[in-house]
């Protein structure tokens, strides 16, 4: 059975792209901090008698994310997606005027340096099958500098030129690379741009329909018009 993994699982997108991906034959290998958390999304997933597991690992801690690769080799064998979409939080933003270097650690850490330690547990593994796909999922400060959240918007900014560069690395190899950038912060069931199944269904066609690269989610959407 295929299998997809996604980092960063939580209760909105990560959810909702269990739920796509699973009713369209996919085991879907769940990773986040909290295991209690983790239970609950499985028990949902079970409800539509979705295959699921899941496996802890902390974004911050980049040899519990290894570990639990590690396992899910063990495991499953193989990984043909990774979807990487961690909800970091981010309660103390950093005016650019403030920003000092070690403002940037945190940041680096759960986004750039995450998302590299994730690519590089599944990508040897794809590169040799020539085959896989690695799905990215930013806000809007991934591509749009916001000068009010400095620490996060340069973190994001240095994992949209990671994924680009992968995009560009890998095309050629039959390996996919997608990025959603979001202008929308979301809500359940509103079955409008901002609901997590609605993006789910985007993810979807993006990779079934080849459409490597990236995107800001809805089209068109700047910091001015995000959805709220």
């Amino acid at each position: 059975m295929k299998t997809m993994v996604v980092v960063g699982a939580g209760k909105l997108l990560g959810l909702s792209l269990a739920k796509k991906f699973g009713k369209n034959g996919y085991h879907v290998i769940l990773i986040s901090r909290n295991p209690a958390k983790l239970a609950l999304l499985q028990s949902e997933l079970n409800k539509d008698n979705i295959q699921s597991s899941y496996f802890t690992a902390d974004m911050y801690d980049l040899n519990s994310l290894k570990t639990s690769f590690s396992e899910i080799y063990q495991k499953f064998g193989q990984v043909d997606i990774m979807e990487f979409s961690p909800n970091l939080g981010h309660q103390n933003p950093i005016n650019v005027k403030d920003l000092r270097p070690e403002n940037l650690a945190s940041s680096l850490q759960g986004n750039l340096l995450a998302a590299i330690q994730s690519v590089q547990e599944v990508l040897p593994s794809m590169l040799r099958r020539k085959k896989g796909a690695l799905l990215f999922t930013t806000g809007l400060s991934a591509i749009y500098p916001n000068p009010k959240m400095a620490d996060f918007s340069v973190a994001k900014a240095a994992l949209r030129s990671y994924i680009l560069n992968l995009d560009q690395s890998l095309k050629d190899k039959n390996i996919f690379v997608g990025h959603i950038s979001l202008g929308a912060f979301l809500k359940e069931r509103t079955r409008k741009a901002n609901d997590p199944d609605i993006v789910a269904d985007r993810w979807y066609q993006k990779y079934i329909n080849n459409e490597h690269g990236e995107e800001v989610y809805p089209k068109g959407v700047t910091q001015a018009t995000v959805i709220r």
